[in-house]
């Protein structure tokens, strides 16, 4: 994490914050020019002198960040309010270019105590389905349809980014918004947030209203369910609400990064009680899917684009679809803003650090693989809450190698190892760069891992 003096004003911290958690082009675009205007007693006025921008942050996941970037520098919670510090002239050719919207129906409601709300575009309607995902897909639209029959427990497990909290939110929206379904109590939260309230609950010794709470509901999503791995006394708790649910025939509905039997340390009765519905694996998806949300989510934005284009970004950012999100974001964000059009030469400039190199292709499977064959140690150890030497030296390599040769954020990356923060990933980086820099053999070690996980990419490719 940068260096911040005490000095420096807690808006500049935020942004600091946010300029460690993303990539260089995704904080230039669009965070460097957002100022101050004023912070009242829970909102912080925020300008920027561009609508495109003040549209892009509002409609993305790029506002929660800068929320929680806030509640961080300021100690408190703030709403992020953005406001128009200049109105930019708009030309014709920008008006074709960009249409204008139509705005998007508000998400439905989940119960109150969801720490995870809906997003209005995470619908059926706008889920690429290929032969990655089709079977995740047609069993979310089942268990949409008949909640607590079809497919009870529905377990789905990807990588980072493949589309499990699209498929998980398009079946509380379906469910939600069914005539007649408005009273469903559907709670929706991290594996996390379980867990730290049910720490909570037992230090205020109010165990029976979190039960009461947790097994009284509908439907019950939680994503990130393999955080439950080393926790004896919550896997405790969540197989008696599991139980509850499943016997009252109210639907559940789980994610995670891995399959049941591959989550470290769970117990056996929860594996298989996870495994009693479906478990449904989403893939990278292939040329053919990536092409087709190419197309889609640049139409969202206002722009179709050349054949040419969509085969060279689907060509070569083929890790996963938040990648490809962030290839558009940004090939749509640079044309809007020097007010060109988007063709192939142009798509080559303006994602050249994307997937000019071999940085952009390697994976963190590729990475994974390249350590766990060298150094002799397993993945599901990695993976896990393990804080041995043996473990940890590992699992640093991973996150440093991941931050030096992917596209990867730092939450993603954390994402990878047990649900780890970003400030834990920085430790790693930050731990690795000094051995490095004072051990010769780690510096070997490095090299020849990143020559080994760039040749194992090229080869799988």
């Amino acid at each position: 994490m940068p260096d911040l003096e005490t000095s420096v004003s807690p808006f500049a911290v935020a942004l600091e914050l946010i300029r460690a958690q993303t990539k260089k082009p995704v904080y230039e675009t669009w965070f460097r020019n957002l100022e101050l205007l004023s912070v009242d007693e829970d909102v912080a006025r925020i300008g920027t002198p561009n609508k495109f921008v003040k549209d892009w942050i509002e409609g993305s996941d790029l506002l929660h960040l800068l929320a929680l970037s806030l509640r961080e520098a300021y100690e408190r919670e703030l709403t992020p309010e953005l406001v128009l510090t200049a109105e930019p002239e708009e030309s014709e050719e920008q008006s074709a270019i960009l249409p204008p919207q139509a705005p998007k129906p508000a998400a439905p409601l989940l119960e109150k105590d969801s720490s995870i709300q809906l997003k209005a575009d995470y619908v059926f309607q706008g889920f690429i389905v290929g032969p990655n995902n089709r079977l995740a897909h047609a069993a979310s639209l089942a268990v949409a349809e008949n909640p607590g029959q079809a497919y009870n427990p529905l377990f789905i497990h990807s990588a980072v980014g493949l589309g499990k909290t699209h498929l998980l939110q398009g079946v509380c929206h379906t469910v939600l918004n069914r005539p007649g379904n408005q009273s469903t109590k559907i709670l929706y939260l991290s594996c996390e947030d379980f867990v730290n309230r049910f720490i909570e609950a037992v230090k205020d010794g109010e165990l029976e209203q979190f039960r009461y709470k947790y097994r009284n509901v509908d439907v019950l999503v939680i994503d990130d369910i393999h955080f439950l791995a080393d926790k004896e006394r919550i896997q405790e708790e969540f197989f008696h609400t599991f139980n509850t649910l499943y016997n009252a025939q109210k639907q559940i509905i789980l994610s995670a990064d891995c399959s049941p039997s591959e989550i470290p340390t769970l117990e056996d009765r929860l594996v298989s009680r996870f495994k009693w519905g479906l478990v449904a694996k989403i893939d990278p998806p292939e040329f053919e899917t990536r092409a087709a949300i190419i197309k889609q989510k640049g139409e969202a934005k206002g722009y179709r684009l050349d054949d040419e284009v969509v085969n060279y970004m689907a060509s070569h950012i083929n890790s996963n679809i938040r990648e490809l999100e962030g290839a558009i974001n940004r090939l749509v964000g640079t044309a809007h803003l020097m007010n060109c059009a988007i063709d192939l030469p142009f798509a080559v400039q303006s994602l050249a650090d994307i997937v000019g190199g071999d940085a952009a292709r390697v994976t963190m499977k590729d990475i994974c693989d390249v350590v766990v064959d060298r150094l002799k140690v397993k993945l599901s150890d990695m993976q896990s809450k393990k804080r041995t030497k043996r473990v940890t030296f590992p699992r640093q390599l991973c996150m440093f190698l991941a931050r030096d040769l992917t596209d990867l954020t730092l939450s993603d990356i954390g994402g990878h190892f047990g649900g780890r923060d970003h400030t834990t990933v920085i430790y790693a980086i930050e731990r690795i760069q000094e051995r490095v820099s004072k051990d010769p053999e780690v510096s070997h070690l490095v090299d020849d891992l990143k020559r080994e996980a760039r040749a194992l990419s090229s080869h799988g490719r």
